[in-house]
């Protein structure tokens, strides 16, 4: 399959790169009648994230290993029947399949006003809120996940695997006497960058959803919880998300493993994402030094 003169190629972990997710994303909008010149990365981390400047449109080239995609696009076609706020996909058919990537196409909604953690409540509140969802998506497995992150990094030192499996089992072995709401849908990774303004509406949407699964909404909310302190908003910002939604998940008894585990998964999925001698990985060995130290200390965005 040629792209302009180039070879789509298989795409691995360790391949999933912007020049290559780019010839992905070029013919993937030549297979949607769309014009890729001019596409802009927006975003490169979890996935690739590409803006046309030809259409209001984005093109998310999906990492490989993520399986799912199927059941994202029929969870947000019957969630926008359902009326949670969610950005929506290109009425075409999806996803496409293409060098070993899942390739989805959504609306573009340009971004005029800075997204609060105050906006993110009432989207996830609807979404928390949900019922009878008809679809099958995976079961939390926050430590499964966190296993396979250890075991994949490239960039961890002997010493920091160590550090990372003991604090592992100490996390582990202290979530066993936690009691958490009954699974429901949940969001999986709620946040600043995974939520978007719609001007149409004036109000925030969701969007991200390869992180969905049933679970309990605790995970949702201490996400929100760590990436407020984590990445320097104002504690104004998350005591007015607190209000809106209806709970401070600090005030649960679960909070602190939960908060440790949060912070785990989000340290060990990053050092498998992250090549050798990136700013990525210079991160994620800087978080690593001061895991279970100061909870308070600033995390930067990656």
């Amino acid at each position: 399959m040629a792209v302009a003169g180039h070879e789509l190629t298989h795409l691995t972990e360790f391949t999933f790169s912007p020049d290559r997710t780019k010839l992905v994303a070029v013919e993937a909008c030549r297979r949607a009648g769309l014009d890729p010149a001019g596409m802009v990365l927006l975003r490169h981390q979890t996935n690739a994230v590409y803006q046309l400047a030809t259409a209001p449109v984005v093109v998310k080239v999906v990492r490989p290993g993520i399986k799912h995609t199927e059941d994202v696009v029929r969870l947000v076609r019957w969630l926008t029947e359902q009326n949670v706020p969610t950005v929506p996909l290109l009425d075409i058919e999806q996803p496409m399949r293409l060098a070993g990537c899942a390739v989805t196409l959504w609306r573009y909604l340009p971004q005029d006003q800075a997204i609060s953690a105050a906006d993110i409540a009432e989207p996830l509140l609807s979404l928390h809120s949900a019922k009878n969802v008809p679809l099958e998506l995976p079961e939390l497995d926050a430590l499964g996940m966190i296993r396979h992150s250890i075991e994949a990094s490239t960039i961890l030192s002997d010493d920091e695997r160590i550090l990372l499996e003991e604090f592992f089992t100490d996390v582990r072995d202290r979530l066993s006497f936690v009691e958490t709401s009954a699974p429901r849908l949940i969001h999986g990774d709620p946040q600043h960058r995974n939520t978007l303004w719609d001007n149409d509406t004036q109000a925030a949407v969701l969007c991200d959803w390869e992180s969905a699964v049933f679970g309990p909404v605790e995970w949702d909310l201490v996400t929100i919880e760590v990436h407020c302190r984590r990445f320097g908003f104002a504690p104004e910002e998350y005591q007015q998300f607190c209000r809106l939604y209806g709970r401070d998940v600090r005030e649960w008894s679960g909070y602190e493993v939960f908060k440790d585990l949060r912070e785990l998964r989000m340290i060990t999925t990053n050092a498998r994402k992250s090549a050798r001698g990136t700013p990525q990985a210079a991160e994620v060995h800087r978080r690593i030094a001061q895991l279970g130290r100061n909870s308070a200390s600033r995390w930067y965005i990656l």
